[in-house]
């Protein structure tokens, strides 16, 4: 106790000193009371944005200074409180709340939100907080009952002179910007004029489960659910989550942690930092993460062949790999997991229709995942999907057109693929 009755003192002479917010400081260091156990409901991985002239659009981030930023998210718990976690991880200047609200949606497709439902959060007793680059904050707990899979509406009223410097890039979600002011209570979708596709600052949403768990989804855009339908939860680990939802008495949440693009082994410019960077952070500091299940190394073995182009090239850099380079780096994670008594699955790679010499790569690595044993377990995704005839192939039913990624079909199968005894391996540490 005097440890952190030391701690606190120090933070509050910081913060006088560098003029931080004090109230950031509070919600970092908050301690949850040991009657008191969050596990993640939901969550979602940032990734900067490029920062460069001349951006492609894709790249070329809304304008939230002064706006209230409304995202929609789908809790997989039931829960009577909540707490949001808010990162200003690639930010170069403070990231300004001025005031944030969560409230239900109104069908979960449209900006509205249903009158009289809207809650105010709360930073450390404040209702703005300012986040240092780098830092995190996590709110107060917030009274709201949490319906597992149905649509929370969380608004955010941003600084007049925020930017948008980071975000979650693909979130087959529409979420919504308003005109200037501060709209966290507005019951219409009038002012919600602006719409977009990612998701910004919001990476986690826990709520108070003294029995539940979380098992987190790491990997790339087949994790990150990459041409499935919008607005539809159709995402394997959302399929995922709604079978563990029935068959384990809604106590298992399944957190996406995927990135479009993203690497196990190198950083993208665009498509975030490799998983063995980000794996401490992304997945197993998760709130009541029992296990990890990692699917990533195809973006490895295909960008080391694209050719480096002027501007912005998201591919590099374009590292050379091998199967042993690969299995090497799961073995990096399979010991960070390991050391924090979390369970670690291993996915074998799907089928992407490779040039010869890039499917050896895949096939090599998917048969040291499924002979290794040195994951706790294996799911054969590869196996899921492949077309018999075919097997560098998606099977047809479950290709979503571009050879690569699954159909929402496909996803499907892959959620279907996952041994539920696995649940009860995650559970098992749990208690």
């Amino acid at each position: 106790m005097k440890l952190r009755v030391l701690a606190a003192i120090c933070a509050a002479a910081l913060a006088a000193q560098f003029n931080f917010a004090p109230q950031a400081f509070a919600a970092d260091a908050a301690e949850a009371p040991a009657t008191e156990r969050w596990v993640s409901a939901w969550g979602t991985a940032l990734q900067a944005i490029p920062q460069l002239a001349n951006l492609p659009p894709l790249y070329r981030a809304p304008d939230v200074a002064g706006r209230t930023v409304r995202q929609l998210i789908y809790p997989q718990l039931d829960g009577k409180r909540m707490r949001l976690r808010i990162s200003n991880l690639y930010g170069t200047e403070p990231l300004v709340v001025e005031s944030m609200s969560v409230a239900r949606a109104d069908g979960g497709s449209g900006a509205a939100i249903r009158a009289g439902s809207a809650r105010a959060v709360s930073f450390g007793g404040h209702k703005s907080v300012t986040v240092a680059p780098g830092a995190q904050a996590t709110s107060d707990a917030v009274d709201f009952d949490v319906a597992a899979f149905q649509p929370v509406a969380v608004s955010t009223y941003m600084g007049k002179d925020q930017k948008l410097v980071a975000w979650h890039r693909v979130s087959s979600q529409v979420n919504y910007i308003s005109t200037p002011g501060d709209r966290t209570a507005d019951a219409s979708a009038s002012a919600f004029r602006t719409r977009f596709t990612q998701y910004a600052w919001l990476t986690n949403v826990a709520v108070e489960s003294p029995s539940a768990q979380a098992i987190v989804a790491i990997g790339d855009s087949i994790t990150d659910g990459m041409r499935s339908s919008i607005n539809a939860n159709r995402r394997w680990p959302d399929a995922l989550g709604r079978e563990m939802a029935r068959k384990s008495d809604g106590q298992t949440a399944v957190v996406n942690a995927g990135i479009s693009g993203n690497r196990l082994l190198s950083n993208s410019p665009c498509y975030g930092e490799a998983v063995v960077s980000r794996f401490e952070r992304d997945a197993l500091r998760q709130p009541g993460v029992r296990a990890v299940i990692v699917l990533i190394g195809i973006n490895d073995v295909n960008f080391m062949a694209m050719p480096a182009h002027a501007g912005l090239d998201c591919d590099a850099p374009h590292t050379e790999v091998n199967a042993d380079a690969l299995v090497r780096g799961y073995q990096r994670l399979i010991a960070q997991a390991h050391q924090r008594g979390v369970k670690i699955y291993g996915a074998t790679l799907t089928p992407a229709s490779l040039p010869p010499e890039r499917e050896a790569i895949r096939t090599a690595v998917n048969e040291s995942i499924r002979s290794s044993r040195a994951f706790d377990g294996v799911i054969d995704f590869d196996q899921a999907l492949r077309d018999p005839a075919s097997p560098s192939a998606l099977q047809r039913r479950y290709d979503s057109g571009d050879h690569i990624h699954p159909s929402d079909a496909g996803y499907a199968a892959m959620a279907a693929a996952v041994p539920m005894e696995f649940v009860a391996g995650a559970a098992k540490a749990a208690h």
